[in-house]
């Protein structure tokens, strides 16, 4: 009996621990989504021979683009993509299944970064900032648009 009680107050501290930290990520997101120049964005890079989707946000910043994985409790981004340095090859429609593994709606913007391929998925009108904010680079920055 006292064995069953002890595993049903684990179990309940797990509950408990879980809906903290998933109380957690939904204020993390719109505490990012509440920032002026942010986006829904999903990002996928070819690091270890893998290559799959991760949901996030990303935020402009004069010099970078910022990303912030959804699922993490992290304030710091994931990742930056110098402006400078990002080159949109190409954009287009997501195919196959892409298509349940980006948000509705989305564009794929592929990217080369530095030599590495880089695949961004966002709407439409966030690809229209997208390439604004690309183009009104500083002077002495390159247009980096296909």
């Amino acid at each position: 009996m006292h064995e069953v009680l002890l595993s049903l107050e684990i179990a309940g501290a797990c509950a408990v621990a879980l809906i903290v930290v998933l109380l957690l990520v939904v204020v993390r997101r719109r505490r990012l989504m509440a920032r002026l120049g942010t986006f829904d964005c999903s990002v996928r890079r070819a690091r270890r021979g893998r290559r799959r989707w991760a949901l996030g946000v990303a935020q402009y910043e004069t010099d970078r683009l910022d990303w912030y994985r959804t699922f993490s409790l992290s304030p710091r981004p994931s990742c930056s993509f110098a402006r400078q340095a990002l080159v949109v090859t190409t954009f287009r429609e997501p195919e196959g299944s892409e298509t349940v593994a980006v948000q509705p709606g989305a564009v794929v913007v592929e990217c080369r970064l530095d030599g590495e391929d880089i695949d961004l998925a966002m709407g439409e009108d966030a690809y229209t900032g997208f390439a604004s904010w690309l183009e009104s680079a500083p002077p002495g920055q390159g247009v980096n648009v296909a």
